[in-house]
């Protein structure tokens, strides 16, 4: 199992937080696409890409395949590192709200 950086691109915080449920790639895009109203919007090769290292890291599984589309969804580990990594990004929030 590949371990994955403590700090998360905005793009893999994005895949993670989508993948709460279950959704395949495309599904995925759009999903970032609304949560976000189109501040973050995800190229097909990102995340594909993106979606590999994830798997590899163990923090999402493939669940099916239908339709040549893969279903992911987080697993416990996965669940545990978008927790630590919403922790951090609240943490400097706060460090920013303090300075401002």
């Amino acid at each position: 199992m590949a371990d994955l950086k403590e700090e998360l691109s905005e793009t893999m915080y994005c895949i993670l937080l989508s993948l709460q449920e279950e959704r395949h790639g495309y599904g995925i895009i759009q999903h970032v696409t609304d949560f976000t109203a189109g501040y973050v919007q995800l190229g097909a090769g990102t995340v594909y890409t993106s979606l590999k290292k994830l798997e590899r890291a163990g923090w999402i599984d493939r669940t099916r395949t239908e339709d040549r589309r893969h279903y992911y969804v987080l697993t416990e580990r996965g669940t545990q590192a978008l927790d630590d990594q919403t922790r951090r990004i609240a943490r400097l929030h706060a460090y920013g709200k303090g300075i401002a």
